[in-house]
């Protein structure tokens, strides 16, 4: 089997917020995990664990408070140009969660999508710049007669379809969508879900998935990280990860999945999670340790050999 190539490597990542008083937020603290070419990384946790915080530091909405990010071995937030700082740009797009709040409702589609276009100089005169914008249109399943209608003209899974227009128009390699299917329709989610699955298939696109919704993250991802108060707690191959979670914070996520069967999601017992239950003394390192391949999880050398009899 052919080694997989990478394509962003997280080393170490902290993403501190200092919130006055003294007080710093450890949104991200120290997480490290790499993204292959062609796959989809699901990032999923409960609400403030950090994922979100985790992909803006990435694209360098947020400036990292310490550790790497590389893409293609590059530095994300070393010093840059100004141009090099725009080629970087093009690389790497977002889908954002709320379709409502992430288009300028004072621009047309047309010049929602295209805004990428004309920083980056793609097209070469405003026919080829219309042809570029009908393209992405249909390409994300709208018509180019809504080029020239307004956002508030549109429902929420339409709008999220333009804001993944305007993530491609730049043709980038990577895409980070923070929950973008959380703010939609049940009916809707499965439709975006499936157009980005065909647009990576069509254009050799990489993802990084971030969703709370984890029926939908399996769905999508070939492989998921766990996050738990600013730390990676468990990665794993998506299959592996649903019929052997091994952090107890992964298995009590996994048994509030709900189910469809009535009787048994009236009898069915839920995992509560307790941090206490770990090991967590101050004389053992804490740090991913791979359980068997490509099967990490967070903890403690007493609880890695604990783990290890217990799952190999």
């Amino acid at each position: 089997m052919a080694e997989r190539e990478k394509l962003l490597e997280i080393k170490s990542l902290k993403q501190h917020f200092d919130v006055g008083g003294g007080n710093v937020v450890k949104a991200v603290d120290g997480i490290s995990f790499d993204i292959y070419k062609g796959e989809t990384l699901g990032l999923v946790g409960e609400s403030g664990c950090g994922k979100s915080t985790t992909g803006r530091t990435i694209i360098r909405l947020y400036e990292a408070t310490a550790g790497k990010v590389l893409f293609n071995g590059e530095n994300v937030h070393g010093k840059k140009s100004k141009k090099a700082l725009k080629k970087f740009n093009r690389k790497m797009q977002m889908i954002f969660q709320d379709p409502y709040a992430s288009l300028n409702p004072r621009m047309t589609v047309a010049d929602i999508i295209a805004e990428g276009i004309d920083i980056h100089g793609l097209a070469k005169n405003k026919k080829e710049r219309m042809e570029r914008v009908n393209k992405l249109l249909e390409t994300v399943g709208l018509n180019r007669e809504h080029a020239n209608r307004y956002p508030h003209e549109f429902s929420g899974g339409q709008r999220q379809r333009i804001g993944i227009a305007r993530a491609l128009a730049v043709e980038p390699e990577f895409i980070i969508a923070d929950e973008p299917i959380s703010a939609l329709d049940v009916s809707i989610q499965a439709q975006v879900v499936n157009l980005l699955k065909k647009l990576q298939r069509e254009k050799g696109l990489t993802y990084l998935f971030i969703a709370h919704d984890l029926s939908m993250v399996k769905y999508i991802s070939d492989r998921i990280g766990v996050m738990y108060f600013g730390k990676l707690v468990e990665l794993a191959p998506s299959e592996n990860l649903y019929k052997n979670p091994i952090h107890p914070y992964t298995q009590s996520l996994l048994s509030a999945i709900p189910l469809p069967d009535p009787e048994i999601e009236r009898t069915r017992k839920r995992k509560a999670y307790d941090p206490t239950v770990h090991n967590y003394a101050k004389d053992e390192k804490l740090e991913m340790r791979e359980i068997y391949p490509g099967h990490f999880v967070y903890c403690s050398e007493s609880e890695y050999k604990q783990y290890q009899k217990q799952y190999s």
